[in-house]
């Protein structure tokens, strides 16, 4: 049995949520009676109950497991930590303990825990009550957004990282890790954002909090695709296997360049998004991975790239995140990408705002002149020909290669709009295959 490398095992999981969950996981204290033989991986796993946890690897990534904790993921973040300390060499070889059963697979069904068969009544009142949890602990953080408020913003100056830790820590308790995730982003976005600035953008971080709270009140209110984005920021898992059953809406067969990459780092997990343009839907796509620092991200596909492939979006309005599938080098393999000016993509940001307010990037092609600043300090800036310009955010390198790719001249920029203007990943060029320099490594 070939032992799986961690990014293979983060591959697996079946969300984003189960990936995070896992890794506190493998540490050794919360285990018992752990070991590997033949095909089979088993282990005890304690936490608030100790659960019974058995896996059985194929060829990365096909598994089967069986825990006896009430989760219903496939597999469960038990597994996903059982599989990361077997890819870390942490499992001795034994003896397969009685309770360790053979977990079912494709070909039949195994015994013991893996013989469960779903229940539509228990799955439902799961979901209610962690919707339950996940709306106290909202309550309670819109208590906190309302303090921040009241008391002023001048001590967040002061160590924003402490007024944060703890709330996001609770929202973790209560089932919102996205949640979590914006609150832990709050402090460095007064890092990036001018002195004079910053209590302007903290405010809307804050309000775009409450917003977020006021819809998950009326969720059963809101259009689908709006439901399926708050839910989305939030932190509900979602499915692989509902994605590809056509969750997100139909599936689209289209030929996809890969024109950018952006490599970063969030909390304990590296992630990579590969932004796809498909030329006949019009339509952007992304390629979203995760993994455990030091074990490398998925490059399966690369900047350049250009494939025939089947894109299943996940759901929630503009969502651009997809699974491929049935995915091979096109016959044609001549980049393709949109283009449009600094006016017309501030249009776009506009309408994919008011889809999603709470959207943080949007990819995009500018066709623009770079300019120089004048002044030392002042940012850089893309400009149309009538002088309407959007500033380059700072990426890895200066922007010197934009410059000189330009020739002072208008060009086509691939990057990533936001709220604070223009990350400017790569530089298009016709003919190039691509191969024009790419501007930023890690963001």
């Amino acid at each position: 049995m070939e032992v799986w490398t961690r990014g293979q095992v983060v591959a697996s999981a079946p969300d984003d949520a189960s990936r995070r969950a896992a890794l506190p996981l493998v540490s050794s204290r919360v285990w018992s009676e752990s070991g590997r033989g033949g095909p089979l991986l088993w282990g005890r796993c304690r936490g608030s109950a100790t659960y019974a946890v058995v896996v059985a690897p194929g060829p990365a990534p096909a598994l089967s497991a069986t825990c006896t904790c009430p989760s219903r993921k496939s597999p469960c973040k038990h597994a996903l930590a059982l599989l990361l300390r077997w890819a870390d060499g942490l499992l001795p070889p034994g003896e397969r303990p009685g309770w360790a059963q053979v977990p079912a697979t494709a070909d039949g069904p195994g015994t013991g825990d893996a013989d469960r068969v779903p229940d539509a009544a228990a799955a439902a009142a799961r979901a209610a009550e962690r919707r339950a949890k996940v709306a106290a602990g909202l309550d309670e953080l819109d208590r906190w957004l309302l303090d921040q408020v009241r008391t002023g913003l001048s001590a967040w100056e002061r160590q924003p990282w402490a007024r944060v830790e703890g709330v996001a820590a609770r929202m973790v308790d209560a089932q919102a890790p996205g949640v979590a995730g914006l609150l832990r982003g709050l402090p460095g976005l007064l890092a990036r954002t001018d002195q004079s600035a910053w209590p302007a953008r903290l405010l809307e971080a804050l309000a775009g909090l409450h917003l977020l709270v006021l819809a998950h009140r009326g969720l059963d209110a809101l259009p689908a695709d709006l439901a399926a984005t708050v839910r989305s920021r939030i932190g509900y898992p979602v499915a692989r296997a509902a994605v590809l059953d056509g969750l997100g809406g139909p599936s689209v067969a289209d030929r996809w360049s890969a024109l950018g990459a952006v490599d970063s780092l969030e909390g304990r997990l590296e992630s990579r998004r590969v932004w796809l343009w498909g030329s006949a839907s019009r339509r952007w796509a992304l390629l979203l991975s995760f993994a455990v620092p030091g074990s490398g991200l998925d490059d399966s596909v690369a900047v350049g790239q250009v494939l025939d492939a089947t894109a299943h979006r996940y759901p929630g309005a503009a969502e651009h995140r997809v699974l491929l599938e049935e995915r091979r080098e096109a016959d044609d393999t001549s980049p393709d990408w949109p283009q449009a000016g600094v006016v017309e993509t501030q249009r776009a940001w506009a309408a994919q705002l008011a889809a999603d307010p709470w959207s943080t990037r949007m990819p995009a092609v500018l066709r623009a002149v770079p300019v120089v600043p004048t002044r030392p300090g002042e940012p850089w800036h893309l400009a149309d020909a009538d002088g309407t310009a959007v500033r380059l955010l700072p990426g890895a390198t200066e922007p010197w290669p934009l410059l000189a790719a330009s020739g002072g001249r208008p060009v086509d920029v691939f990057g990533e709009w936001g709220p604070s203007g223009f990350l400017a990943v790569r530089v298009l060029q016709p003919g190039s295959a691509l191969a024009a320099p790419r501007l930023l490594e890690v963001a």
